[in-house]
């Protein structure tokens, strides 16, 4: 079997992290350049943005995540596992902030009108290739990570936090850092019900 099936193999929704990591955070960078740069979008339009945050910064993120869903959960006690898993997120080396250049999009609506109500699905389509590329890269060097859905309730206070422009429209986050206790394993359906073949 190929290395990357392995690798994708590997990749799993680790969310018992640890803050160290088995490569340099300058090596973490180049990874997730190196896979934004490589992971395809439709017209070659390349929307894909990524924010990759460590230390004090990635404190911030999870400080803003906590704060803003506080707010949307205001009973103390019904608050206490959202806060231990926002804590856990934290708890790692780093993450990584997906976006969507909104303005990519809109450019190629006008540029082309025909396909015009496809173009927000190509750009969900490059904006998932380029989560599961950085996943799987990372998974490949040795450190967990997992996908999360904070938005669209943290947007504007991250964007402000980080100066982000206002055209960039985030997409998930993925916090990641040494696997401190692995995933379990996970219940796969058939693939012969998932995978057809004809004219074989």
């Amino acid at each position: 079997m190929s290395n990357f099936v392995e690798d994708l193999k590997a990749r799993r929704s680790q969310y018992a992290l640890t803050s160290d990591s088995p490569i340099s955070d300058q090596e973490i960078v180049k990874l997730v350049e190196d896979v934004t740069v490589e992971v395809p979008s439709a017209f070659n339009s390349q929307p894909q943005r990524a924010v990759v945050l460590f230390g004090d910064a990635n404190q911030k993120l999870w400080g803003v995540v906590k704060e803003t869903l506080r707010a949307v959960v205001p009973d103390a006690e019904a608050f206490k596992s959202t806060e231990a898993k926002i804590d856990g997120f934290a708890a790692g080396h780093g993450t990584v902030l997906f976006y969507d250049d909104a303005d990519v999009t809109a450019q190629l609506q006008k540029s082309f009108p025909a396909y015009k109500d496809n173009f927000p699905g190509f750009a969900r389509d490059a904006a998932g290739m380029l989560q599961l590329g950085v996943w799987t890269a990372l998974a490949e060097k040795g450190l967990g990570a997992s996908l999360q859905h904070y938005n669209p309730l943290i947007d504007e206070a991250v964007a402000a936090e980080f100066g982000l422009p206002s055209n960039w429209k985030l997409q998930a986050q993925m916090p990641f850092g040494a696997v401190a206790q692995p995933a379990g394993p996970v219940d796969k359906q058939s693939v012969e019900n998932r995978v057809k073949v004809f004219g074989l």
